[in-house]
């Protein structure tokens, strides 16, 4: 019996196909429904060069031909209605294509969950939920804003925590809420960003080869699970960030490529169609109904999950044509460059549909170029992002902090390059996960030096972050002074913690995240040149340097001085804006934090002796490998 019903008006396949339907998961995919009383499912699904199209599942015993699905002519869609069926069915569509007698079993690119890797099927859900999040969702607009204290904490769901009684086992996404919660409140952090949590076939890949576009992976548990690790977090005043990759995806026989028989989502021809790095598709955006795909799946994480900010992976190989290609091996664009001029007006369509439905959310690009105006409006031709992540500061830095003290001063510019361009862009800083891993060390066992050395540097590196300008990341197992790189299949190293020395990091980073929330200086004019001056950039020869942040009221300010050698500096000068005494406020080698105790006895006195063009001048010692806050009492 064939039932007449439809969620796909005429008016949602006119969107869908001139790519501006944002809310598709509404209409596609699998909806459990009744329909003259009968309960049962509506399945529809976009496969424009197919012949057949049936769902197949465990409720027809696989059967190839049982359950057919019907055309809705030129939109390319296909729609049925099966009785019988509901949430909990494992299902996928059995696509018989024009082209090359091509049949292939595909999971639904619209599913709400999906069965647990490795294997593929579709199951289908609803997304009931009660929120108990409303006040974190009526006020996180200043929570958000630019002007706001930004701390991320980075991880990756599966081997942040592990039961190593239960075979070592990732914790559940209920399970890891109240622990989370804790620690990151504990930590300091406003938000958490996620790793994608999107299904994903191949654990290795960390979520960034991503099938389920629609799916929080089953790994850890249901949709309602992961909705309420959500909503704890908001309820304890914790933003949550999704990685979204709407780069590429993988070539996974039940995934999304080569879908009816034809590169539906990607694009036909390998010089645009594989990434060359990853062995992956790559979207083609281009087309409608692929542009309607990625809008309605970026949309639907911030709708049905309440997510606050979408970070969004690898932008740069968006951008380039030739991204990690060869002469020879791309294809130039319409005007013989090498921009991707169709994936530039999809971000920027993305941002704009993004910040219209959702003014209190952000978006964040990793773009590793000096691509202009990455964050700034597309109206100006900007691409329309809300944040950026400063590659550039993260490499430049860790470099430096590599160098043996004695040759720092050879690698000055390191350092303080960054200011030349930090205000052209609304940065992140980011030590994020890609930095900890393939080799590249800890960033514990990246710092020059010996074991002591080692803490103190890494003390310093982070507290030279939390100076600068711009919004803060820093990916799990930093804070602990992990020594090993980070391995996605076991936890961190929380025995660490019994030593001094990780106790130590670990304390800094709870103070450093408590100064930053606490001073207005240090967060609220992250992007404007007024809120930033070098004191003295120039002292090369003892590898220091010094620096001011301004909030917007004038009497609130934070002095910052660092000493990249192990030699102490008593009796160092610098100048500052005011008489009177100022409070030392951190102190990175303090002994609580592993420190040799080199200090200044709560603050020091200006005296009117000008320097460094201020009026006043403050002498104070500047212990080794260190970092000290003053602010005027």
């Amino acid at each position: 019996m064939r039932y007449d019903i439809t969620l796909l008006t005429d008016d949602d396949l006119y969107l869908f196909n001139e790519g501006s339907h944002c809310r598709l998961y509404e209409k596609l995919g699998a909806h459990p429904m009744k329909v003259d009383g009968a309960p049962g499912t509506y399945f529809s699904v976009w496969a424009p060069n197919a012949r057949q199209v049936f769902v197949i599942g465990d409720f027809n015993g696989w059967d190839k031909s049982s359950h057919p699905l019907h055309s809705r002519g030129q939109s390319g869609a296909w729609e049925g209605f099966v009785p019988g069926i509901g949430k909990g069915a494992l299902y996928k569509y059995f696509i018989v294509s024009h082209h090359r007698r091509y049949r292939v079993e595909k999971a639904d690119p619209f599913a709400l969950w999906s069965e647990v890797p490795p294997k593929t099927g579709s199951v289908v859900w609803d997304l009931d939920y009660s929120w108990g999040d409303e006040e974190w969702m009526r006020t996180r607009r200043g929570r958000n804003s630019l002007d706001a204290p930004i701390s991320i904490y980075e991880l990756h769901l599966g081997s942040w925590r592990r039961v190593p009684e239960e075979d070592n086992r990732p914790l559940t996404y209920r399970e890891l809420a109240p622990i989370l919660a804790q620690y990151v409140n504990q930590m300091g952090f406003t938000h958490v960003e996620l790793l994608p949590v999107m299904e994903h076939p191949f654990y290795g890949s960390w979520g960034y080869q991503v099938t389920g576009y629609f799916a929080p992976t089953s790994r850890y548990g249901t949709p309602q699970d992961f909705m309420y690790l959500v909503d704890y977090l908001h309820q304890h005043k914790i933003g949550v960030i999704l990685d979204w990759v709407p780069s590429h995806f993988p070539n996974d026989e039940h995934g999304p490529g080569f879908f009816d028989g034809t590169h539906l989502y990607e694009h036909q021809d390998p010089r645009q169609g594989i990434h060359p790095d990853w062995n992956s598709f790559i979207f083609n955006y281009g087309r409608d109904e692929v542009r309607s795909f990625l809008l309605s799946s970026a949309l639907f994480w911030l709708d049905k999950y309440h997510a606050d900010a979408l970070r969004v992976d690898a932008v740069a190989s968006m951008l380039y044509r030739d991204y990690g290609r060869k002469k020879g091996q791309w294809i130039p664009n319409e005007h013989g460059g090498r921009e991707n001029l169709e994936a530039i007006a999809f971000l920027q369509r993305f941002n704009k549909e993004v910040y219209k439905s959702y003014p209190d959310v952000q978006t964040i690009a990793e773009e590793s170029t000096a691509w202009p105006m990455v964050s700034r409006p597309a109206y100006i031709g900007g691409l329309g992002f809300g944040l950026k992540w400063d590659m550039g500061w993260m490499h430049d830095t860790l470099e430096y902090m590599t160098k043996d003290p004695v040759h720092r001063k050879y690698h000055h510019n390191n350092l303080t390059f960054r200011m030349i361009y930090a205000f052209f862009e609304n940065f992140v800083l980011p030590l994020s996960h890609d930095e900890v891993v393939h080799g590249k060390s800890s960033l514990l066992g990246k710092m020059a030096g010996d074991d002591w050395q080692k803490f103190a540097n890494l003390r310093l590196l982070l507290g030279y972050m939390y100076a600068q300008p711009g919004k803060k990341l820093l990916f799990m197992g930093g804070e602990l002074g992990q020594w090993r790189e980070w391995a996605h299949d076991s936890s961190l190293d929380w025995h660490l913690l019994n030593y001094p020395p990780h106790a130590g990091v670990k304390r800094w980073v709870e103070d450093l995240n408590r100064l930053y929330r606490s001073q207005p200086a240090l967060y609220e004019m992250d992007f404007t040149p007024t809120g930033f001056e070098w004191i003295d950039c120039n002292d090369v020869e003892q590898s220091v340097v010094s620096l001011m942040r301004k909030a917007s009221s004038p009497e609130d300010i934070i002095v910052a001085a660092c000493n990249f050698t192990p030699v102490p500096r008593p009796n160092y000068r610098l100048g500052v804006t005011r008489p009177g005494f100022w409070k030392e406020l951190l102190n990175s080698d303090a002994q609580d934090y592993g420190g040799s105790g080199w200090g200044n006895l709560g603050g020091a006195e200006a005296a009117p002796i000008p320097l460094h063009g201020h009026p006043y001048s403050l002498t104070f010692t500047l212990p080794p490998l260190a970092i000290v806050f003053f602010k005027p009492a």
